[in-house]
Parts: structure tokens; sequence; C-alpha cells
């Protein structure tokens, strides 16, 4: 083997799969497999000596991508090094005391209070550079706004969204397309939004892990007390362990028996000398800090004979394969079935019927394949739509293989297409499930948008339909006639508009003042100009409008329905090009976001840190030392109080 080679090979391969997990929250290949790809990478490094400036063993995750405020952070933020064995936790521990706790699974923040108020939140973003999400932070379920503590404190913690809230959200999302994959890539979305009434819908909790800095404080060189005045003060702290070399195994086994039922996402845990100063006094690698180590769960794995792969087509046309094996038990649960996300990853397994595998559970939570023993090879992907019986193509997008129907009158996409149209974001009419809808399509009465408004010339043949009657027909009308008056958004958002939901559709639609005729012929370079909207979201959106059909079937919607006016803003547009940053608690307003929403009624802009783009800071304490006022004061910003800011835009 040409060990430089593969070196180069490894490089590239885990770089593309932390770029795609990271930064587009899509997953290429599995933990299992990624795990087993690094650890072959540090082993050849080792062995010869060669580490690449790009590689993932020397780099620390990648530079985030939004348009959130960046900060770069004090210190770097460095990852621990790993272990899968128990027996590498005890010979890290010794005799000396160390704490066990989670590893948990989320985006971790770091937060800062000044005078006993929360001043700052930044994510990890790249371990050098963050995010600043302070507005976003201060929804977290859990946070304390204030605490007792007057001196600066700053610590870190981890933003999770819990798998019982996780699955409450998914529950809401009728189109099956757009659920989430799991809590964490909820969680990250959540946390970096602009709007932080979304992060606070999402319940988002926050759990500190490692206490930085606290003025005049001594926690008699322990890290245990840091934890236990960190409550003190309101956060809620990470659970662990007290634990040295004898009672490591049973400690881990305490806390693998209780991740079965942990309602928060955890992909491990973490082991750290509870001794401060001789931690510290270990020093650092290049990638690594000494004084800790990370533990990733050697997961339970079983043999097991693929069945078949089954292939889900869905609105998109994107045809999902899904492994069905031979039932198995792990983690105390029956598995039958196993994603495996695209045509690539069946390349890499090269995977087929009759294979034996071997199938786990990704931090002991979702079933994934971790080795294909057999290797018969890649030959059960479709040439027709299990949905429609049209050809199919393989597509390669950004090195990925996906499977699609490029049908656009599959059933599949209808039904999809149309539970999304129908659904509570969208045109909001109750009484038409997806199990409806097929029935009525393949009955014949629904061949557009538009024929749901027609559904009363078939009243006959629906109060006769199976499940049905005259009752239900009667609220399935008096829901359609309701939704003959709609809102613009929730209209763009129902027509299925690859990659526009329902923030995006209200962005459009305000920008081009809510006329369907300017939405209809946007071009590209308008839509970029709208917040959040990216070069690949317009050139989808334009192209959806250059479709002759859809413009048909928008005509005939329109037909039947009436778009409702938006509320007429009378304000005088007298903060036309200002940014404005809020601090502090107000008095005039009942609340920031009361002051946010006057500023944009009269054509201003309110972000979240103050930058040199800022003309005015608002805060009712212009004398105080936060972060804000100091650097206000250094770019020259105007700092005015309330009682200024109302008198000079009253």
């Amino acid at each position: 083997m040409n060990k430089s080679k593969r070196i180069k090979e490894l490089v590239e391969i885990l770089n593309k799969a932390s770029e795609a997990y990271y930064q587009d929250a899509k997953e290429i290949m599995s933990n299992y497999e990624y795990d087993g790809l690094y650890d072959e990478l540090c082993a050849l490094e080792e062995e010869t000596g060669m580490v690449l400036a790009n590689s993932p063993t020397v780099n620390v995750g990648y530079e985030v991508v939004s348009e959130l405020p960046k900060e770069q952070h004090e210190s770097p933020m460095l990852s621990l090094d790993k272990t899968k064995e128990v027996q590498a936790l005890a010979e890290f521990a010794g005799e000396r005391t160390c704490l066990l706790s989670w590893k948990l699974d989320g985006l971790t923040v770091v937060l800062t209070y000044e005078n006993g108020n929360l001043v700052k939140a930044v994510t990890r973003g790249n371990g050098q550079v963050g995010e600043v999400i302070t507005a976003n932070a201060k929804t977290f379920k859990n946070i304390p706004l204030s605490i007792g503590y007057k001196g600066n404190l700053t610590l870190r913690g981890e933003a999770i969204i819990k798998y019982s809230d996780f699955e409450k959200i998914n529950n809401k999302i009728e189109d099956v397309d757009s659920k989430y994959k799991n809590p964490r890539n909820l969680c990250s979305g959540s946390v970096r939004q602009l709007n932080s009434k979304i992060t606070a819908e999402r319940n988002v909790n926050f759990v500190a892990f490692a206490l930085i800095s606290a003025e005049n404080v001594d926690f008699e060189n322990s890290i245990e007390k840091q934890f236990q005045w960190l409550e003190e003060q309101g956060f809620e702290v990470v659970e662990r362990k007290t634990v040295t070399e004898n009672n490591m195994e049973e400690t881990v086994e305490y806390f693998q028996e209780k991740i079965k039922e942990y309602d928060y996402p955890s992909d491990g845990l973490v082991l750290m000398y509870d001794d401060i100063e001789y931690g510290q006094s270990l020093g650092t690698t290049a990638k690594f800090p000494r004084n800790g180590i990370a533990f990733k769960w050697e997961d339970e794995q079983a043999e097991t004979t693929l069945k078949y792969i089954e292939w889900s087509p869905s609105r998109t046309g994107l045809i999902n394969p899904v492994a069905v094996f031979e039932p198995v038990e792990l983690e105390g649960t029956k598995v039958t079935r196993a994603s495996v996300h695209n045509i690539s990853i069946m390349e890499e397994l090269k995977l087929a019927k009759g294979d034996v595998i071997k199938v786990y559970k990704a931090n002991m939570i979702i079933p994934q394949i971790s080795e294909n023993l057999t290797k018969s090879g890649v030959r059960d992907i479709p040439e027709t739509c299990p949905a429609c019986g049209g050809h199919t193509e393989i597509r390669n997008d950004n090195g990925v293989k996906t499977l699609y129907c490029p049908n656009q009158e599959c059933p599949a996409k209808h039904v999809k297409l149309y539970t999304l149209f129908v659904s509570r974001n969208g045109m909001n009419i109750d009484g038409l499930s997806e199990e409806t809808l097929e029935k009525f399509i393949d009955a014949g009465y629904i061949h557009e948008f538009a024929d749901i408004f027609k559904l009363d010339c078939y009243r006959e043949e629906i109060v006769s339909t199976p499940g049905f009657g005259q009752k239900s027909y009667d609220n399935l009308m008096d829901s359609v006639n309701k939704a003959r008056n709609v809102d613009m958004p929730a209209l763009i958002y129902s027509l299925g508009i690859p990659n526009i939901g329902e923030a995006n559709a209200k962005l459009i639609c305000k920008y081009f003042d809510y006329d369907i005729d300017r939405i209809r012929n946007a071009e590209i370079s308008e839509l970029v100009e709208i917040d959040h909207v990216g070069e690949i979201m317009a050139e989808k959106f334009v192209e959806y409008f250059a479709n002759e059909r859809n413009r048909e079937v928008l005509d005939n919607l329109l037909k039947e329905i009436t778009i409702n006016k938006p509320e007429t803003n009378n304000n005088e547009q007298n903060m036309e090009g200002l940014v404005f940053v809020i601090t502090g608690s107000v008095e005039h307003f009942p609340n920031r976001n009361a002051v946010k929403d006057y500023i944009e009624k009269r054509g201003g802009k309110v972000t979240g840190s103050v930058s040199a783009k800022t003309n005015y800071l608002i805060n009712n304490d212009a004398t105080s030392g936060s972060s804000k006022n100091k650097k206000a004061k250094e770019l020259g910003v105007e700092i005015i109080t309330e009682k200024d800011f109302l008198e000079k835009w009253k």
C-alpha cells in the first residue's frame, strides 16, 4: 500500500464528510465509518510522520457560514482526544480523582456574565471564531439571565434539544421530507436563527460543562467545586460521577444503562482530572488538551442478513434507500430497518440483497449498518420508480450519488406535494390526510391544486367513500371554503417550491411588497439580496416559475382563492438605512422585541452586536462597563437611552 497516497485519500474523504455534517447538516457516512477512517489516518500519520496541513487531526472544525456576527474566542476551544476502551479511561485516571460526565451531543456555546447579567453568548464555531447568538441564548429554556454573582464569569456548555421535544417538533411537520434528521441538527439550526422567536419555540436547553473564569472565587483547586458553585448560581450542570481507576468500569456501566432512557442526546462520556492545577500543568498538544479525554460508546453490534433494499419515493423526486433485514435485538429493542441514506454509501458498503451485515445503534439510538461481511456488490438499484413505473436516474450532487424519479406526474410527488399544500403552515385545510389525498387523486377528483376547491362536484362519491360520511364531507368543505382566503406567504409556501420554507416565503413576500406578479417574475439577482436567500435557493425559485405548467397551476389556483392584503404600515419611514443595537433592560416598551418591532416598522434594522455598521446603541445605562458599551465607544458609535431614542423618533 502506498501510505502517503492513502493519507491524502483519507484526508479528502474525512474533510468532505465533516464539511457535509457541520456546514450542510448532511450525513454522507456513518459515525462508525468516520471513526474507523479517522483512526486509520491517525495510525498512518504516526507511522510515517506525514501530517498534511488540512488533515482533520490538525484542524478543528470548519468556518461557520451564516450572517450572524462573528467573534474570535480569547483562547482556542480544542477538542478532547478520544477512546472507546474503558481500560484506557482507567489508565488515564490512575489513582487521581477524576470526574466522569456525559458528552452531550448539541452545539457548544460560551456564555459571559457581567455584573450578574448575561451579556454575551458565542457558539464554538471552528474553535477559533464563533457566532454571536446572545439574543437567542436568552430564550433558552433553562438559562439564568441574571445571577447572584456580580463579577465577570465565563463558562461553556452545550445547547441541546431533548429527544422528547425533538419528537414533538417533528410530529407537527406533515411533510416527511421536511422532518429533521436528529436533535443535533435541529438544535444547531435553532441556536443560529436570526429570529430569536424561532429559537424560543424550539425549547433549547443549556447544560454547563466547564467554568472558564470567575473573578475572585476560590474553588479550592477543584472542578467539582466549580460545578457545585455554578449550580448555586442557577445553572443546570452536566451530570457527573467521581471516579478513579478502581470504580471506572462500574461507573461507565451506570451511564451506559441510563442512556437507554436519557432524554438528552449524548454520544459518549468525558473524563477530567478534578485537580485544576494538575490538569493545567499537563498543557496541550496541537489539537488536544491533556487534562481530559472523551469516551465514545462501544456500540453493541449484531449480525443479520439483508432481506432487501426498500426504495421510498418522496415529493422532491428523491428515492431513499432503506435496508430491511432479519430482526435483531440492539440496546434492548428489536430492529429490522436502517436508512442507508444514498447510493454512495451503498457502494462503499458494496451492499446487496442476501448480504450478511453488522448493524448497530448510533449513540445507542439510530439504527445504522457498520459493516458488510459478504460484500456482494450493489445490484439492486431500481431502473423504474416504485410509485409511477417511470425510468429513474442517478444524479451526482457534489460527489454524492442519489436516485431520482424525473417524472413530474409521479403520484408520490403529487401526494407529498398536496400534503404540504393543505398543511397547517400552507393552506391549512383540515380533513385531507395523506391517505385521503391519495384516494381522491387515484379516483380522479384532484389533478391540480385548484381542484381541491371544486371537490363539491364529487359530493355523492366522497360521502360514500370508506371512512367518510356526510359529517366528514361537511367539515371538509367548511375547511376548504375557509382556505379560500389566504395570506400570501402561506400561499407561496404551499406551492412546494424546493428549499422554500415558511420563513423564507415570508421574507420573499415582504421584499416584493406582497405583489404576486413581482414574486412569480423575480430574478436571481433580486432574490439573493434577501436575507437568508442564497444563490441555490434563488435558482430553484426562478426555475419553478419558469416552468409553464407551474405558472398555469398557479393561475388556476388564483381563480379559486382571495389573497389577504397585508396590514398596511402607515409609519413614517424615518429610520431607513439606520442600524441599531439594543442592550440592557427597557422601561418605556414592554420588552426589547417591542423596540425592535418599532424600529423595523419605520425602516430601520436591529442587529445583535455592535459593529462599524452600527449607528446607535440603545442602552438605558449608558455608563455601564458592558462589552457592547465598550465596543461602541471603541468604534465611535453613539450610545443613547430609551428616552433619547423616543424623543428623536417619536
